[in-house]
C-alpha cells in the first residue's frame, strides 16, 4: 500500500494546503469509519483514495448536524449546510472550510459528483426529521431517499456510468446492499436508539410481533422472547438484499471488484452478528469478529495486489 503522501501525488493533488486538508479528513475518517477506511486504502486503487476520502467525510458532517437532537435544529442546521455547500460547489475559488474544499476539489476532478451530493442533500430532510417509522413502505422510502444517495457519493465513483439513474443495473445492486447495510444498522443500535426515543424498525413491525416502543424503551424481560422473532425477521430481510446485491463486483471493473467484495463481506459480518444477538441486542450493541474481518480484508488484498501486478 503506498503511504499517504504518494497516494495524494498519484493522484494529481501537489498543492501544500490542499494536501494538508484531505490528510485531515484522513485521520477523521480513519477515526469513525475504520473499517471502511481500511478497506479503500487497501483495495482501492490509490488514486480512488483521496475522493473517497472526501465524500465520506462529507457525509459523516452531514449526518452529525442532522442525526439527533430537536427536529427544528436539525432542520435549520440542514438548511444552513445546504446553503454552504452550494454555495462552495459553485464558487470558482475554494471555500475554507476543510470539508467543503476536500468536496470542492472532488467535485473538480470527477464532475459527476455535484449532482449526487445534490441528490444526498435533496433526501436530506428526511434524515433530518426522523423520528422513526409507521410502516416498511417508510422504511423503504427512507433507503430510497437519503440512504443510497449516501452511498452513491462513494459507489459513484466506482460505477461503470457515475451518474447512472435508479434503473441502472449497478445502483440497484447499490440498493440492495444500502438496505440490507441500513436493516442491520438500526437493529445493531437497536440499544441506543431506543433509548434516545426512537429506533429504526417500523411500528407495525413491532405490533406484528406484540412488541411496543415504551416495553422495548424500558428493556422489559417480557420483550424478549418477541424481541428474538422479531430479530429473526428483520435479519432475514436484510439477508434477502444482501444476497441480491452479490450481482454488484461482477458489474465494476476489475480493478474495484475487490473492494465491493469485502464491503458486502464484512456486511454479512455484520448481519451474521446481529442475528446470534438476537433479543441481547436490547441491552448491547454488537458487530462482526474483528478476525473475520480482517481475513476478509486479506484475501481482497491479495486479489487486489495480483490485479495490480498483472496490469503493470
Amino acid at each position: 500500500m503506498a503511504s499517504w503522501s504518494a497516494t495524494l501525488t498519484k493522484a494529481g493533488i501537489t498543492d501544500p494546503h490542499l494536501r494538508g486538508a484531505y490528510d485531515a479528513q484522513r485521520r477523521l475518517v480513519r477515526r469513525f469509519a475504520p473499517h471502511e477506511y481500511v478497506a479503500a486504502r487497501l483495495l482501492l486503487p490509490a488514486r480512488l483514495h483521496p475522493p473517497v476520502i472526501a465524500a465520506v467525510a462529507y457525509m459523516h458532517a452531514t449526518d452529525e448536524l442532522i442525526d439527533a437532537g430537536d427536529v427544528n435544529a436539525r432542520q435549520d442546521a440542514l438548511r444552513a449546510w445546504d446553503t454552504r455547500t452550494t454555495a462552495a460547489l459553485e464558487s470558482s475559488t475554494p471555500p475554507e472550510a476543510t470539508t467543503l474544499l476536500t468536496l470542492w476539489d472532488t467535485s473538480r476532478r470527477h464532475p459527476h459528483m455535484k449532482a449526487r451530493v445534490r441528490g444526498f442533500l435533496d433526501g436530506a430532510p428526511v434524515e433530518a426529521c426522523w423520528t422513526g417509522f409507521d410502516a416498511e413502505a417508510d422504511f423503504q422510502a427512507y433507503v430510497d431517499q437519503y440512504s443510497l444517495p449516501a452511498l452513491m457519493l462513494t459507489t459513484s465513483l466506482i460505477a461503470p456510468v457515475p451518474d447512472a439513474g435508479a434503473d441502472d443495473p449497478f445502483v440497484r445492486g447499490c440498493r440492495a446492499l444500502i438496505e440490507g447495510w441500513q436493516r442491520c444498522d438500526f437493529l445493531a443500535d437497536l440499544s441506543e436508539d431506543a433509548a434516545s426515543g426512537r429506533i429504526g424498525i417500523p411500528r407495525d413491525e413491532l405490533a406484528r410481533h406484540g412488541l411496543a416502543f415504551d416495553g422495548l424503551r424500558a428493556k422489559s424481560p417480557a420483550c424478549m422472547p418477541a424481541l428474538e422473532r422479531l430479530v429473526s425477521a428483520q435479519t432475514d430481510r436484510a439477508e434477502a438484499a444482501l444476497t441480491q446485491c452479490r450481482v454488484l463486483p461482477s458489474l465494476a471493473a476489475d480493478e474495484h471488484q475487490p473492494f465491493l467484495d469485502a464491503l458486502i463481506s464484512v456486511q454479512q459480518l455484520r448481519l451474521n452478528a446481529v442475528r446470534h444477538g438476537g433479543g441481547a441486542l436490547l441491552n448491547e450493541t454488537t458487530g462482526p469478529a474483528a478476525l473475520a474481518s480482517l481475513r476478509v480484508l486479506a484475501r481482497g488484498y491479495r486479489r487486489a495486489r495480483l490485479q495490480r501486478r498483472r496490469a503493470s
